[in-house]
């Protein structure tokens, strides 16, 4: 028999719904939680070396910004409500002066409301496939710029460009300067990301 909690979680839920689940869950719940495509997916804690990666990235983008005044670096606790009904919590990302400015304001406690112009997303066994195809979808979908994709097991990154609701076929790099259209003059190697 299914109970009507498991009822109301089969049908796509809303952005609002899904932050009054989240509001419902219990103190000692740590889990990770994201809206995607109407239904609710959780990840496990990553394993070696994604902290490790993610850290250096948001190192990386945040001064970056800082230095250039470009607007927001954020790391992987950033949650936004996407114009799509999803809500995603990338591993970092940034949000220009020009997208942050033209966002409702951020409420303490709660999803931005802004589409972020970069993600990164770093590639574990838990959420490699969604990563690769719904999220890469979502994201095009709702306009970012650039999609940045962190292999650690293949030690490669690869930087999808947005064109025309989707992204291009990417371009991946194992070495050197990280080719971004978004940040041209970003001082960063792919060894720097994956040196772990």
């Amino acid at each position: 028999m299914v109970t009507e909690h498991e009822a109301t979680l089969a049908k796509p839920l809303t952005q609002a719904q899904f932050r009054a689940w989240l509001d419902e869950r219990p103190d000692s719940d740590l889990g990770h939680y994201e809206l995607l495509n109407g239904r609710i997916v959780v990840s496990p804690p990553a394993g070696w070396p994604h902290g490790r990666i993610g850290a250096r990235v948001a190192r990386v983008l945040d001064q970056h910004v800082e230095r250039h005044r470009l607007g927001q670096a954020l790391d992987s606790s950033t949650g936004f409500d996407l114009p799509s009904g999803d809500t995603l919590e990338p591993d970092a990302s940034i949000v220009t002066t020009a997208r942050w400015n033209a966002a409702p304001p951020p409420v303490l406690g709660q999803f931005l409301k802004v589409v972020p112009d970069l993600v990164v997303e770093i590639l574990s066994p838990s959420t490699r496939s969604r990563d690769l195809t719904e999220k890469k979808d979502v994201y095009a979908k709702n306009g970012v710029e650039e999609y940045w994709i962190i292999d650690p097991r293949a030690r490669s990154l690869t930087i999808f460009s947005h064109a025309d609701d989707t992204f291009d076929e990417g371009t991946t790099v194992t070495q050197g300067p990280l080719p971004s259209r978004l940040l041209p003059d970003l001082d960063a190697t792919v060894e720097q990301l994956l040196d772990y």
